[in-house]
């Protein structure tokens, strides 16, 4: 938007802590901030958290959770990438890319070969343009009632130079992030 200017790229901060309080700082009061409550799911909170403050305000988050997975068969790890939130008025302005990238230069430290998101179908371009390629499979994850097919697009992107996506069935074998 027009009167908004940043620095050019904005200042990524490590977050100490992240609620509901920062989410609605981000996004304002709504039941469904991120438009997937129709999909019924259990979500874990993340663990490390990525943000940018703009005139003493949050106006952009990613966070991230180290969790198990399986592809064909064979257990592995991913850092999930999650809670992307971008003031709406604020949008347009890279500070999604931003947050993503501080996010995924942490992820690298930590091990894991791939990163993974869920998101809405309207949102894959735009995580195609920050380096994430859909996966064309479906993918289980785990809920309180036991294994369900992700209803939201899943994507990932290698943390490593030689991580290439490999073939096979995937569950996320836990709540997803």
């Amino acid at each position: 938007m027009t009167g908004h200017h940043f620095p050019a790229p904005p200042t990524v901060v490590r977050l100490a802590t992240y609620s509901r309080t920062e989410l609605v700082e981000i996004l304002g009061e709504g039941a469904d901030p991120f438009g997937v409550a129709d999909a019924g799911l259990t979500w874990l909170p993340k663990k490390d958290h990525f943000g940018v403050r703009h005139e003493g305000r949050l106006v952009a988050h990613a966070g991230l959770l180290q969790l198990p997975l399986s592809i064909g068969g064979v257990g592995t790890e991913v850092v999930g990438l999650g809670g992307v939130a971008v003031a709406p008025e604020l949008r347009g302005h890279g500070l999604a890319r931003s947050v993503v990238s501080a996010a995924l230069d942490h992820a690298r430290t930590i091990g894991p070969r791939y990163g993974l998101l869920f998101c809405r179908p309207p949102l894959v371009a735009l995580y195609e343009r920050l380096g994430w390629r859909a996966l064309e499979q479906h993918v289980r994850v785990e809920q309180p009632e036991g294994s369900v097919i992700m209803p939201l697009r899943t994507m990932w992107t290698p943390l490593r130079d030689d991580a290439d996506w490999p073939a096979g069935e995937v569950h996320l074998l836990s709540l997803p992030m």
